[in-house]
This record gives C-alpha cells, structure tokens and sequence, in this order.
C-alpha cells in the first residue's frame, strides 16, 4: 500500500512541504493529486468541493499543476512551443497561433524576474532555466495549487536559492506550493508547514522551527545522529591516479574532457557536480564498461585502461554503480547470490568448481543481520526488497573483501536517514582502514558531510579540487561551470563589496 488513509490539508497562500525519505509515498500522492493514479478510496476536495480526476487534464483545470522530478518538455521545441503544448491556441482555419503564448510567457517572467526568452529551444537551456519553463507552464494554465516534486534535485546551490526565492514570490501572490522533499535544510528553509510521511502514513507535523534533529525522528521513527563523527583523515601513499582521462560516446562527443585526479590511500575523494556531468562516465571508465577511452588510469602502478570488468573487480575495486537494480543487482536472483556475486568463484564460496550453498547462506545471514536489510529471508528474491535495502545488499557485498579502491556513486539514494548513519559510518571505516574512497555523489550535504576533498565535475571537465570543508558557494559556482580559482576569485571580490575590506584568505584551491 503507497498510501494509507492520508489526510493533508493545504491553506491558500502556503507553502506546505511534504517530507519522507524516498519510497515513503510522497509522488504517489502527488500523482493521485494530479489525476495520474486512481485512489483506491478517500476524496479531494478543492475549496471543499469534492473533485474527481480521470487525467492530468482534469487537475489543471481544477487549478492544479505540477513540476516533476524529471522534467516533462520536449528538448527540440522552444519555450513557448512547451507552453502551448497541450493547450494550443489556434487562429481561425486551425493554424497555431503561438503569439499569445509568447505574450504571457513575457508577462510572467517580467513579474518574477524569471529571465526566459520564449524562443529558446529547451534543449539549449540550463537546468534552472528549463524548471522555470515548467513553472512557467502551469501559471500560464492559471494554477492556484503548484505541486513541486524533488525540485531542488538537480539544481546547483546557487539556482536551489533562486527557486526558493521564486517560492516566495509565487506564496505572495497567493498561490498554494506543495513541496515535496527529502531534504531537511531546505524543508526548514521555505516552509510555513511541514507533513512528515514514513511508509504511506502521515507520521506527524511540524512547524519549520523544528530541529533537523526532530524532523529526522519522525522521519525514520527513532532518533537519528545526523552528525557523522569523522576523525581527520591520515592521507598515505597515492596508489590511485586518472591522468588525462578522456571518454567519448559513439558519434565521438567528449563525455568527459582531459581529467585528472589522484587519491591517497586513507582518504576520501568526493566527486560534486549536477547529475549529467560527466560523473556517470568517470565510474564507469574506471570499470572498464566505456569503449572510448582515452588517458590512463592505474592502481597500485598497474594500469586499469583496457582491462575487462572482471580483472577490474579482481585487482581489489569495490563498485557501487548508480542504478542499482539495472547494475548492481540480479533481481531474480536471492539477497544471499547477490551478496557474492563477484566473489562466488572464490574458496570458502566455492570448492573444486561447485558453489557451496551452505556457505553462501551463512555469509547472508551474517550481512543481512550487520547491514539491517529488512527481508523475511535471506532467500527471498532482491527485486522484492525495497530500494533503500536493495542498496544495503550491494553495499554489504561491495565492502566485504579486501579493497585497493572502493567506489560509490549515489551510495545513499533511496536510504532513510537512519541507514545512512550507518552507511556514512561504515564508508568512513573503510577510508580509516587505508583504502582509496571516491563518491560521487548530487547531495551537497552528503559531499560535505565524508569527504577529505572535493572534485567538481561541469560538461565533463573539471573545474577544480577543493578541501573537503570548502563553502556550499564556493561548489555551488564551480558547479555552473566555474574553475576553482576564479570561483574563490568571485567570492572574494563579492565579500570585499559586502563589508570593504579583503578577505581572501588561503582556502587550499587547486586550480
């Protein structure tokens, strides 16, 4: 059940903001508000009038619209097209009259300084800016109730701000956000209520003066240290390094341009960046599943390019892919094959060429209990486990032998807060046992939080490698395309307006 008897009530002119971890039934419930699933029973009632939707159609007429996750525009059409799209003004003979919506899309931006041009084609635009054309999409359809789903997800620092901002403005107007988020920071932030859901249920409400402290509690329905308790780290010697690393996709497009990074044995190299900047490609080059790769990778001196997977895994790499049930698992398979299997050639799993069952069921109840995966047994198929212990299962498996290099990407996607206090810990151990650890990661907060220091990856080049305690800004530039120095640069020349005086002040940038 994706939602269980939920009440949720909505004041005109209010920010409210729904918050639960991933899988805790919030888009589900936006998409029953949004006419896109059916609820099984209950009511919605708009100005206490009982509505009924049969689509999305029906919701925005009702004065509903939503900005999903991922973004619904069509790349190759421009801004107004998008906006029209679905609604299209006509001139007499059926020809589309698209000067009208031109007109509103001016208006709009004009009065929330929204800055789009409504020629543009969306596929030339920032992120930031394509979020602002769905914004813009549902205020031209006069929505009163805007449902905005994840929103921050796939925004730099600085364009979180500005949509926050516009938050503001959309509230004075009148107008009726729900905000859905996982974020705790930025929940507090722009809220005037706050719903907490855990498991399809409503577990409780808060105001935004509430602690992250608070807010984590009913969350996960215990109380939860969001503070990783990490000792400095004690760097040794550099066995991994990237030089010059360069991938390309098929028609020869550069995926990732001339990279190159190292890390020391004994610490934490956190890869930033806006999804879709080259992170993906990085991991997976270093695998061994890119054809087009240029540059050299080594570890421990022996050079990893031209390698198959195996040998790669082989040679002591730990890999966490991004999408774990397309890479990181076999879903018909059990938790406890899933748990060796990169290991199940080897003794004590297998003997003289035959598995050893007994051993491979034993090892799964050993994990199952250390890495508190919520299964009835260990035998249970991994595609019935939810995402969070799903990620569990391949966490368990990955940090269970003996690493050279242990890599993450997105380690904690889909983990309620509670778990990722355990993972953060146990990610951290292995650092503090001398392995090279790289995450990469699109949560800010989880970069600051376990890395020693920072690459940031923008249209697959890097622009720099910073100290891990570096400013939010500071990343939050150098995300949008900004090389470390010229960041810093910015920042100082900025502070140096704000109060007068200079405030440079050696931040360790490596340009």
């Amino acid at each position: 059940m994706a939602n269980d008897h939920i009440d949720l009530v909505v004041q005109s002119g209010e920010i409210h903001s729904l918050l639960g971890e991933n899988g805790a039934g919030k888009s589900t419930l936006m998409n029953v508000l949004y006419g896109l699933y059916e609820p099984s029973d209950g009511e919605i009632l708009i100005d206490d009038v009982p509505v009924r939707f049969s689509g999305p159609a029906d919701a925005m007429a009702a004065g509903i619209g939503m900005v999903h996750q991922h973004f619904m525009l069509v790349p190759v059409f421009t801004v107004a097209e998008n906006v029209a799209l679905g609604a299209e003004s006509t001139t007499f003979g059926g020809v589309l009259n698209l000067e009208e919506t031109r007109k509103k899309i001016r208006e709009i931006s004009a009065k929330f300084g929204f800055d789009v041009d409504p020629d543009a084609l969306v596929e030339d635009l920032p992120v930031g800016v394509q979020q602002r054309v769905e914004i813009i999409k549902a205020l031209v359809r006069n929505s009163k109730i805007l449902i905005l789903d994840e929103p921050t997800a796939v925004l730099t620092p600085q364009e979180t701000d500005e949509l926050m901002d516009i938050m503001a403005q959309l509230k004075a107007g009148g107008t009726s956000i729900v905000f859905i988020s996982h974020k705790l920071r930025e929940v507090k932030a722009v809220s005037d209520t706050i719903t907490v859901i855990r498991r399809g249920k409503v577990v409780g409400s808060a105001a935004p003066s509430a602690s992250t402290t608070e807010l984590a509690a009913l969350m996960v329905g215990r109380a939860v240290n969001l503070t990783l308790d990490k000792a400095p780290a004690n760097p040794g010697e550099v066995t991994f390094k990237v030089s010059n690393l360069t991938v390309m996709n098929d028609a020869g497009q550069r995926l990732l341009d001339d990279v190159t990074l190292s890390v020391a044995q004994g610490e934490i190299l956190a890869v930033a960046g806006v999804q879709g900047n080259g992170q993906s490609e990085l991991t997976e080059a270093v695998l061994g599943l890119q054809k087009h790769v240029l540059g050299s990778i080594t570890l421990g001196g022996t050079e990893l390019v031209g390698k198959s997977v195996r040998q790669i895994l082989d040679s002591g790499v730990g890999f966490v892919p991004e999408d774990r049930q397309d890479d990181g698992l076999v879903g018909e398979f059990s938790i406890a094959e899933n748990l060796v299997l990169d290991l199940y050639k080897h003794e004590p799993y297998s003997r003289r060429g035959t598995m050893d069952r007994a051993v491979v069921a034993k090892n799964a109840v050993d994990k199952v209990a250390e890495y508190d995966v919520r299964a009835q047994s260990s035998q249970d198929a991994a595609d019935t486990l939810s995402g969070g212990n799903q990620q569990k299962v391949v966490l368990a498996r990955e940090l269970s032998r003996p690493l050279k290099l242990f890599i993450a990407s997105q380690p904690t996607r889909g983990v309620d807060v509670g778990s990722i206090e355990f993972l953060h810990k146990r990610i951290v151990a292995e650092r503090d046992a001398g392995t090279p650890v790289v995450i990469v990661s699109t949560e800010l907060d989880e970069v600051l939080e376990l890395a020693d220091r920072i690459a940031v990856l923008f249209a697959g080049r890097l622009m720099g490698i910073v100290p891990g305690k570096s400013s939010r800004a500071l990343l939050g530039l150098m995300m949008a395309g900004l090389p470390a120095a010229e960041a810093q640069e910015q920042m100082d020349n900025q502070a140096k307006e704000a109060n007068g005086t200079d405030n440079s002040n050696g931040t360790g940038v490596q340009p």
